[in-house]
């Protein structure tokens, strides 16, 4: 089906646009975008160059993708935004494009990215995710999926923030978030396994209970790195308890505790 976009809205003729896209009024589209197929933007979005929109997006007004990094590095290096299917953007959302560092912002697929919160240069999202109101991502943080922040909450710059995890409202952290648990509390650290969000998700009694051992051991150590290797030892055939290992063993900032 052919596309619908409002007399009101401004779309570059070198913009590619793919089939049955509604385009509202006082929607920008700035040369060198691509989009997909089914997508939905009501009025006042603007989508900047480098963007590159999947299928089946819908993006409220005032959304502005892919804006010029707030780094003072980036000196007009062409870069993207890339944004998979099936997200909900919602009001006021910014997310940058990348910087030479990545080259790229990536944001996955059946995300909901609620009012006003900001995705900085070179972030990656992954699936699944849900990210409340007014927070934000600095530059180079990764999110994994099915990660759950709340609203209000402040990431630094280089972090990552681990999957199935919830993060409390109006939180901040400078460390890295591991897998599978609650963030809490001020300042910031580990509130326990997120026990309803992976029984919600279908993981079974057994697998949380390995989880949550691996987590005791861990934090039962002065140096974290010996709760590791006896954790990994004690679940060798466990793929959650390794995500645990690895995602420790990897952390440039520092883990919670």
């Amino acid at each position: 089906m052919a596309n619908q976009i409002h007399p009101m809205a401004i779309v570059d003729p070198e913009a590619k646009l793919g089939d049955n896209n509604i385009i509202g009024p006082f929607c920008v589209i700035d040369k060198n975008v691509v989009i997909g197929d089914n997508n939905k933007l009501y009025n006042g979005v603007t989508l900047h160059f480098g963007t590159r929109l999947g299928n089946n997006n819908e993006i409220f007004p005032g959304a502005s993708i892919s804006t010029k990094p707030q780094d003072l590095k980036f000196v007009g290096e062409e870069t993207t935004c890339e944004i998979g299917d099936n997200n909900s953007i919602r009001e006021n959302v910014t997310i940058s494009r990348g910087t030479a560092s990545k080259g790229k912002t990536t944001v996955g697929n059946n995300n909901l990215l609620m009012e006003n919160m900001h995705i900085g240069h070179d972030c990656e999202i992954g699936n699944g995710c849900i990210i409340g109101n007014s927070t934000k991502f600095a530059g180079e943080v990764v999110v994994d999926d099915n990660a759950i922040i709340s609203a209000c909450c402040l990431f630094h710059q280089f972090l990552h923030v681990g999957g199935y995890i919830m993060f409390q409202g109006g939180s901040r952290t400078s460390q890295d978030i591991p897998p599978y648990v609650i963030a809490g509390k001020e300042p910031i650290r580990y509130a326990g396994v997120n026990l309803i969000g992976l029984r919600r998700r279908g993981f079974s009694n057994e697998t949380i209970e390995a989880i949550h051992d691996a987590y005791r051991i861990i934090y039962s150590k002065g140096v974290m790195k010996e709760g590791v290797a006896e954790a990994r030892a004690k679940y060798p055939d466990s793929k959650e308890v390794e995500y645990i290992c690895s995602f420790i063993e990897n952390s440039k900032r520092g883990v919670i505790r």
